[in-house]
């Protein structure tokens, strides 16, 4: 404890003796202040006999009920009634010892002191005790800094004046408000209508944030609604969203559960909050297949890879392998999960999925029993550039994956897909194509249980849209868009995670599963959210341009093909869906991956639709070779 600390308790302790001794006396001169016939000397002289024990009961009493460690700047109702307890207990006790060792009766005598010394005694104690405790509270609330902060603070609006509401205003007092200061609520219980919470006037409803935003100067709103419905915050994020103040949200009920209230746990407002999707929710029962087991992550240090070690490290792993091409974010993601998950073994592997002696290196030490195939080149535009390179790291280097999950006896086996593999216009969502049917292929010659999760597009992840635009409107803009009808469907990082991890639980092999993407999104309709949400003006502050459809690029994306989804069929999950396979015929699709092992520029997308029929691509001609192509001899 630091020397200043020790001082300030000590001068308190000292105060709070002088209290009791000051209250006893001026309990006594108030009580025979107008009765001069008394002998008030005797009095005086049986009060200095039991002064010293009341002293003691008291400080005892105090020590017991925290006084000397409670922080009495953040103070508040519980802790005055410890106060007010502990000063009554030791006045209790000392008049209960008076009795006992003075008489077992209270007279009026010279030579017993009257009761009514220790009822006076009683109140000016609580009342100077009290009085002591709300000057260092005002000292505190009215030091020169936090004064100083007030003034100064950004102005505050709290939407939602329920218990996080009061935790959030707490939260800002206690922080000398340098995080800004309180000015106005809202909420949308008529009851609260003009009440106060914690001195804040409650000024309107949430359909009233932009008038009480404006009349009351606001410069930023924080919206403290944990326990409201998503499409609830949705609407409330909307609205906020016109007042072009900055905008912060509260933690929600699960992250409040696992962790306690900090300033710091307040996230600024993201387009993904503007999802109207309900919270995905983990079946436990479901995951249990991941307790004790080594799981075997490739690509992992990537955006989806790595929440997907973080969702695995939940179910008591024995061990967690990162495997990927680059190190320095597999690196970060190790030291996370060891600070986060210390009980769960963390390794990581540097190498590619297309070095299939590398992969063989690491199933014989590992010998996981659950593989996560993530690693994959996904950019659209590049991979139409090299579509080799496609090749070569996504259906390839899923064959080598799987071929080492069937060698070294894996329990379970799943793929990373995208919507971009139905009826795909690229390369990189026809060669996704190939590796579902890789995953079917596979499920027929082996124990291992193989299966694809197939889902759009995954927010923040990296190369996607959002991030794009941050810094596009971090530059000043303009945002570009490609079509301002262009629709795709999103899904959070998190929620994908937890759909694929839900997704390997209740594959028997062989499927395809689909996840419930909720309603497609205008694309345009994200810039001009993000833009608004940085607190700027569409088309005013920040302009929008549209560029045009990219090579291989589509107006809408599907989840399923027609033909898969004459047989769809509903999991426990009510988001995720089984599609039907097709029928093939693994003999010639093998001889097509043999060939396709050839490819070079000049012939890679015949190659590719002749695997993929439903293939079409603006672009069938290529003239130089593919760099390291096999002979036509090799094989797969």
């Amino acid at each position: 404890m630091k020397k200043s600390r020790v001082i300030k308790r000590l001068i308190l302790l000292v105060s709070d003796i002088a209290v009791v001794a000051v209250s006893a006396f001026v309990a006594m001169w108030l009580r025979y202040l107008d009765v001069a016939e008394i002998d008030v000397g005797t009095y005086i002289d049986m009060l200095f006999y039991r002064l010293p024990y009341l002293i003691l009961f008291s400080v005892a009493a105090y020590f017991l009920a925290s006084f000397y460690s409670t922080i009495w700047s953040f103070s508040g109702i519980y802790d005055f009634v410890k106060m007010a307890t502990a000063v009554t207990m030791a006045n209790l006790v000392a008049l209960v010892v008076d009795l006992i060792v003075f008489g077992a009766a209270i007279d009026w005598s010279v030579s017993r002191l009257p009761i009514s010394v220790y009822m006076l005694a009683w109140f000016i104690n609580m009342l100077l005790i009290a009085i002591s405790r709300v000057l260092i509270v005002i000292k505190n609330r009215y030091s020169r800094d936090r004064l100083k902060n007030f003034s100064t603070a950004k102005r505050l609006m709290i939407v939602g004046a329920g218990q996080m509401g009061t935790i959030m205003i707490n939260e800002l007092e206690h922080n000398d408000f340098r995080y800004g200061k309180p000015i106005v609520a809202v909420d949308d219980s008529s009851s609260k209508f003009h009440g106060r919470i914690k001195g804040v006037p409650i000024a309107g409803k949430t359909t009233d944030i932009p008038e009480v935003a404006r009349k009351y100067e606001i410069d930023e709103i924080i919206i403290c609604m944990p326990s409201a419905t998503i499409e609830k915050q949705r609407k409330v994020i909307e609205i906020a969203m016109k007042t072009g103040c900055e905008l912060k949200i509260s933690p929600s009920v699960h992250e409040m559960a696992q962790n306690s209230f900090k300033m710091s746990s307040l996230k600024n407002v993201e387009v993904t909050d503007l999802l109207s999707r309900p919270e995905v929710k983990l079946d436990k029962e479901i995951c249990q297949y991941l307790l004790g087991q080594v799981v075997l992550i490739t690509g992992g240090g990537g955006s989806i890879g790595s929440e997907l070690c973080r969702q695995v490290a939940l179910y008591d792993p024995k061990s967690i392998v990162i495997f990927d091409v680059y190190e320095n974010n597999a690196y970060d993601l190790m030291n996370e999960l060891k600070a986060r998950y210390p009980e769960v073994d963390v390794q990581v592997r540097v190498g590619s999925v297309r070095e299939l002696d590398t992969l063989e290196t690491v199933f014989e030490e590992f010998k996981p029993s659950v593989v996560f195939h993530a690693a994959a080149h996904k950019h659209v535009p590049l991979m139409e550039d090299t579509p080799c390179q496609a090749v070569r790291n996504n259906v390839f280097g899923t064959y080598n994956t799987a071929l080492c999950a069937d060698k070294y006896g894996v329990k379970k086996f799943v793929l990373l897909s995208t919507d971009k593999a139905v009826n795909p216009t690229n390369v990189m969502g026809a060669t996704k194509r190939i590796t579902e049917l890789i995953i079917q292929y596979m499920s027929t010659k082996s124990k291992t249980c193989f299966a694809a999760v197939r889902f759009g597009n995954v927010l923040g992840s990296n190369g996607s849209v959002i991030p794009l635009f941050k810094r596009q409107i971090k530059n000043g803009g303009p945002v570009t868009v490609t079509h301002p009808d262009i629709t795709r469907y999103f899904m959070t990082i998190p929620e994908a995670a937890q759909l694929v991890v839900q997704a390997g639980g209740v594959a028997n092999g062989g499927e395809i599963f689909v996840l419930d993407m909720g309603e497609p999104v205008k694309i345009y309709d994200l810039a001009k959210n993000l833009i608004k949400l940085s607190g700027y003006e569409p088309d005013v502050d920040i302009k929008i341009e549209f560029t045009g459809l990219r090579p291989g690029e589509k107006m809408y994306e599907e989840l399923s093909m027609d033909e898969e989804n004459e047989g769809r069929i509903k999991t426990k999950n009510n988001k995720i869906f089984i599609t039907k396979p097709f029928n093939m015929d693994y003999d010639e699709f093998y001889q097509k991956m043999l060939r396709l092992k050839t490819c070079d520029n000049s012939n890679v997308r015949e190659l590719i639709k002749d695997i993929v029929p439903n293939y079409t691509s603006q672009s069938l001609s290529a003239s130089a070779p593919c760099e390291n192509a096999e002979p036509e001899t090799a094989t797969v």
